[in-house]
Order: structure tokens, then C-alpha cells, then sequence
């Protein structure tokens, strides 16, 4: 989240903050996940209050949620958090990398998938549809 504030949000856009639930949550995951929404909407509020931020919490299946925003928004570019390979899954992709893979693959616009390199590396791991884990140094 903050580097898409640092390195793709400027002055004058929209940044939306997606956060999916899946079908058959209660009501209190609900309420708790729009809470961390919001309050990470005014996280990004106050860090780059130039950028306009609304927290959208939408219950339904991971990918075609995903999709449907990104088209529905007409958003220009989707920021997606990638986690670190599990060191126990060598030989099974976990449904987050698929996610990311299938969003990167499929959605109407520019996809980075970003994680943070190594605790004593520094910088990002950056994936796009042409490039994968590019490191970027910043």
C-alpha cells in the first residue's frame, strides 16, 4: 500500500482500497474488515492527502471481485501485495500467487504485483505481465 502511495499515486488521483470477503461471512467480519478499510483509508489520507482515498469492502469470489472493480472503476492501475513463497510449498502455488498470477493476466490494466525484497536487501520485487519479480531498488 504505501509503496503504490510513494511510487504510482500523484496529485489529483483516485486511489480505492479493495479489501473482498468471501460469500458466507458473518456480520462481524464484516464490520471488522470495513473498519480496517477505512482506517487504512485515512492512513493513506494522511500520508499523501493530495491523492483522493475511499475503502471499498465487497463480499464475493476473490478473482471475478477483483476484476469486476478494476473494470467498473476503470481503474488505470491495479496494485496487488505479494507475499513471500512459503519455503514448505515447493511443489503447490498457494491461491495468493494464483490470485495475483490470474490478475496480472486478465484484468483491463497495467497489474504490478509488489513485495518487500529481503530484510537485509532493501528495495521491491516488482511483477508485471512482462517482467517478473524485477527488482527495484527504492
Amino acid at each position: 500500500m504505501m509503496w503504490a502511495l510513494t511510487h504510482v499515486a500523484n496529485r489529483g488521483d483516485f486511489l480505492t482500497l479493495l479489501h473482498v470477503l468471501p460469500r458466507g461471512g458473518g456480520a462481524g467480519a464484516g464490520e471488522e474488515a470495513s473498519a480496517l478499510a477505512n482506517s487504512l483509508g485515512s492512513l493513506c489520507k494522511a500520508c499523501k492527502p493530495e491523492v483522493e482515498v475511499e475503502a471499498l469492502v465487497i463480499q464475493g469470489p476473490m478473482l471475478a471481485t477483483v476484476l469486476s472493480q478494476v473494470k467498473k472503476l476503470q481503474a488505470s492501475v491495479l496494485v496487488l501485495s505479494q507475499r513471500k513463497p512459503s519455503p514448505f510449498c515447493c511443489f503447490m502455488r498457494s491461491s495468493g500467487q494464483e490470485l495475483v498470477e490470474e490478475c496480472i493476466n486478465r484484468a483491463e490494466c497495467l497489474t504490478l504485483a509488489v513485495r518487500r525484497q529481503s530484510k537485509g536487501v532493501g528495495g521491491y520485487l516488482v511483477s508485471t505481465r512482462w517482467q517478473k519479480n524485477f527488482w527495484l531498488l527504492a
